[in-house]
C-alpha cells in the first residue's frame, strides 16, 4: 500500500474491505493473529516436538513440584498414550470426515474449524506410532483433514492460512503417490486463486491438476470438475473462446462419466448434473453473458436440495447478478433476498461477502423501492 493510502486508513477515510489484506499485513510485520482478530498465523504455531523426546517425557516419573503439562504438549502426550489404532478407529475417523463435509455444506465451515483441526492434529500424532499397515491409510486421512481445514479457512476468506493447509494436504498426498487427490487439492487452490483475484495462477493450478489426474488413469468425472475450474479462470480473464472450450470439455467428460460414478473417488461425486448446469451458468455469468447464464443458474437452484444451504446461497447470488446485469432490478433483489436469508443461518464469510458485493452493485439504484427494501432487509439480517 502507498503511504497516502495508509494515511487514509489511519484517518478513518478508507476501510480495509478484504481479510486477506489484513492477513498479509500481519504476516509481513509478524503481528500475532490474536492482536488483529485472526486465528494464529502459521508462523506462530511451533513445530511439534520429536516423538522420541515426547515418549521420554511420558515414561519418566514426575518430579516433586513439577508442573503438569498443558495445551498442545498435553495433547501430544495423550495421543501417544492412546496410540493403539485399529481398522475400526479408521472407520470412525472417516465417518467423522464425511459428517464434517455434510455440515460444512449445510452450515458453513467457520464453526467446524476447531473440531477439524483437533482431528487433524490427532491423526498426525497417532500416524507416527501406528503399525505400517495402517500408516498409509492414516496419511490419506490426514490429507483429507488438511484439505478440509484449508477449505474451512477459504470459506472464511482467510486465504493465506487456507493456502498453508492446502499445501500440507498436497504434501501428504504426494508422499503416498496419490495423484488423484493431489489434483483435488490443486483444484481447491485454483478456485481460491480465482476468488483471491489471481486468475493467471488459478488457470495454471487447474491445468496442473488436469495433468496430475491424467497420470492416474481414466477418471472422466474428475476431469469434468477440473475442466470447469479451468473455465472459471478463463472467465475471470475474460477469455471467452477458451472459457467456452473448457466448458465443452467439462460437459464431454461428464457424459463419459455417466454410469461410472461409483468408479470415481468419493470426493468428486458431488459433481453431478445439477452441479455442471449451475457451474456452466456461473462461468457464463463471469463472462458477462447474463442472458445465457440466468436459465442455467435458475434450473440448478430449482434442482438443489434444501439441505445444500451454502450452495443455494451462492447460486441465488449469481442468479441475482445475472438479473441485475439485464436491468431487472426487482427480480434481482428478490433472488438476492434468498441469498441474504440463507446467509443468516450459515456461518460462511464467503456468502456474506457476496451479499455485500450485491449491495454495492445497487448503488446506481439507491432511490429505487426494491433497492431501499433490500438495504433495510440487510440491516435487519446482518446488522
Amino acid at each position: 500500500m502507498t503511504p497516502s493510502r495508509v494515511g487514509e486508513i489511519m484517518a478513518g477515510h478508507r476501510r480495509l474491505a478484504h481479510i486477506d489484506v489484513i492477513e498479509r499485513v500481519a504476516d509481513g510485520l509478524r503481528i500475532p493473529g490474536a492482536m488483529l482478530g485472526l486465528a494464529h498465523r502459521p508462523w506462530e504455531i511451533p513445530e511439534p516436538a520429536p516423538v522420541r523426546k515426547q515418549a521420554a517425557v511420558a515414561e519418566s516419573p514426575a518430579e516433586p513440584g513439577a508442573e503438569c503439562p498443558s495445551g498442545e504438549h498435553l495433547d501430544d502426550l495423550l495421543a501417544l498414550a492412546d496410540g493403539h489404532v485399529t481398522r475400526s478407529t479408521l472407520a470412525a475417523l472417516r465417518s467423522s470426515v464425511e459428517d464434517y463435509w455434510r455440515r460444512d455444506e449445510q452450515h458453513g465451515g467457520a464453526s467446524l474449524r476447531p473440531a477439524v483441526l483437533g482431528h487433524l492434529r490427532y491423526v498426525m500424532q497417532i500416524m507416527r506410532t501406528a503399525e505400517a499397515a495402517l500408516r498409509r491409510d492414516l496419511q490419506s486421512l490426514a490429507a483429507e483433514l488438511a484439505r478440509l481445514v484449508g477449505w474451512a479457512y477459504f470459506d472464511a476468506r482467510q486465504y493465506s492460512t487456507a493456502r498453508t493447509y492446502f499445501t500440507q494436504a498436497l504434501q501428504l498426498s504426494r508422499g503416498q503417490g496419490d495423484g488423484l487427490f493431489m489434483a483435488n487439492v490443486l483444484s481447491c487452490m485454483s478456485l481460491q486463486a480465482t476468488y483471491d483475484g489471481n486468475p493467471v495462477d488459478a488457470l495454471a493450478l487447474a491445468c496442473k491438476a488436469q495433468d496430475t489426474a491424467r497420470s492416474s488413469g481414466d477418471q472422466p468425472l474428475v476431469m469434468a470438475m477440473l475442466h470447469m475450474r479451468e473455465a472459471f479462470a478463463h472467465a475471470t480473464l475474460r477469455d471467452t473462446s477458451s472459457c467456452h472450450q473448457a466448458v465443452d470439455r467439462s460437459r464431454d467428460a461428464y457424459e463419459r462419466a455417466r454410469g461410472r460414478e461409483e468408479e470415481a473417488p468419493s470426493w468428486v461425486r458431488y459433481f453431478d448434473e445439477t452441479k455442471i448446469i449451475v457451474d456452466t451458468g456461473i462461468a457464463l455469468a463471469r463472462l458477462g453473458e447474463a442472458g445465457r447464464a440466468e436459465p442455467l443458474i435458475a434450473e440448478g437452484l430449482r434442482r438443489e436440495r434444501v439441505a445444500q444451504q451454502r450452495g443455494r446461497a451462492f447460486h441465488a447470488f449469481w442468479l441475482a447478478s445475472t438479473q441485475l446485469q439485464q436491468g431487472r432490478l426487482d427480480d434481482a433483489c428478490r433472488s438476492a433476498g434468498l441469498a441474504l436469508d440463507l446467509s443468516a443461518v450459515i456461518d460462511s464469510p464467503r456468502v456474506a461477502g457476496h451479499v455485500h458485493e450485491f449491495q454495492r452493485r445497487l448503488a446506481p439504484y439507491a432511490r429505487e423501492a426494491s433497492a431501499i427494501a433490500f438495504e433495510q432487509r440487510m440491516r435487519e439480517v446482518l446488522g
